[in-house]
């Protein structure tokens, strides 16, 4: 199992798409998304992406999905829970970062 390095920035691998007709025709993601690294042929949290029938979005970033960021999120149903603890959780479902208050000495 590979770690994740600083950086990694991860691409999108969705069930469905949709076109975006104001920005020029573009192919989106669509229902439930999961997080890729390009270059790979699976997904963060292990499902094959031509097993699972996931088409793979290289432009789109993870970040991208939340529809806080006002990318690519209005296809989005879901996101995968197992991606979102690798590439990162953001908009109403994170949680707060852990921290220890009071450490021991």
């Amino acid at each position: 199992m590979r770690s994740k390095g600083r950086g990694t920035s991860y691409a999108v691998a969705a069930s469905g798409q949709w076109t975006d007709e104001e920005e020029g025709r573009r192919r989106l993601p669509a229902g439930e998304v999961h997080a890729w690294e390009p270059g790979r042929n699976e997904t963060v949290c292990g499902l094959p992406l031509s097993r699972s029938r996931l088409s793979r979005f290289a432009g789109v970033t993870w970040a991208d999905t939340f529809p806080d960021s006002g990318g690519a999120a209005d296809g989005v149903q879901r996101r995968c829970p197992r991606c979102a603890s690798v590439a990162g959780r953001r908009g109403s479902d994170a949680r707060p970062a852990w921290h220890r208050t009071n450490p021991r000495p």
